[in-house]
């Protein structure tokens, strides 16, 4: 249930941001942050490979 408060956060910025921009910019942002995630996720992946290494 602790991260229960950060969903509700999520949710309220998504709706905010979906009141202010059109809907070609809200994909735009979605695609741009779902590619940041990736991006964040090997990041995380090759730093724990780094550390196994060793």
């Amino acid at each position: 249930m602790n991260n229960c408060a950060d969903l509700y956060f999520l949710s309220t910025i998504a709706c905010k941001l979906s009141e202010c921009l059109s809907e070609d910019e809200l994909s735009v942002l979605a695609t741009s942050l779902t590619a940041l995630g990736d991006m964040l996720g090997v990041i995380i992946a090759r730093r724990a490979a780094c550390k196994n290494k060793d």
